[in-house]
């Protein structure tokens, strides 16, 4: 189990407010681990889409543009106001039927609602301590409808050569400085989606630029 981390949310709202759009430089390793995610998790299907952490709404355009219903609702949460900011141009052309709110990170997600057939969170349960990983946990079960999915994707352990040096790497300099990798670190979000809420359905690490990713899909039972 991955020690509590020497990040907090005040922290990662700093952080993340001053990255701003720079975040979406991160696709050269995430957006292999989002293709595997969309292919797996029956977008298609959906009608209300919460995502937790929604940065600048770059994946949220890409589900409206692509993927979702045209009556699916959408709904983003993030703790950086200016990421929030960014987030809400970008989803204009939805404006009908997407909506993105400020977060005082405190996981009360059932105020947004308590049907949601798709719950997102992808690169936010690696940002967290254990103890709040569980807290996100039990809101977005509260949250997701019973046989909705949660969709996630986090940093995760490397499976080869190459990518067990970098998450290697890269847990060392997050128990150096959490700062310098923005605070996430490579963790196994399987050993966290268990027990009697959540039915694992798909799960997958993914690779890119050395980088692993896990993919998991859970069902809300």
């Amino acid at each position: 189990m991955p020690r509590t981390p020497k990040f907090n949310g005040d922290d990662a709202k700093r952080y993340y407010d001053h990255f701003g759009a720079k975040q979406d430089k991160q696709g050269f390793y995430e957006d292999a681990a989002l293709d595997a995610l969309i292919r797996n998790a029956a977008f298609s299907d959906a009608q209300a889409v919460l995502e937790i952490g929604c940065g600048t709404g770059k994946f949220a355009k890409r589900l409206l543009s692509d993927h979702l219903p045209v009556s699916a609702r959408y709904t983003g949460m993030d703790i950086s106001g200016t990421m929030v900011a960014l987030a809400k141009q970008r989803l204009e052309p939805w404006a009908d039927r997407a909506e993105v709110h400020l977060s005082d990170g405190s996981f009360d997600l059932p105020i947004h609602g308590a049907s949601f057939d798709r719950v997102v969170c992808t690169y936010v349960f690696d940002l967290l301590s254990v103890e709040d990983i569980a807290k996100a946990l039990s809101a977005a079960h509260a949250a997701t409808s019973t046989g909705g999915l949660l969709c996630a994707a986090s940093l995760t352990q490397g499976t080869g050569l190459l990518s067990r040096v970098t998450s290697t790497a890269w847990t060392w300099v997050h128990g150096m400085k959490p700062s310098l990798v923005g605070g996430c670190r490579p963790l196994a979000l399987s050993d966290f989606v268990a027990g009697p809420h959540w039915q694992i359905v798909h799960r997958e690490v993914v690779v890119s630029a050395t980088v692993p990713s896990e993919v998991l899909i859970a069902k809300a039972l």
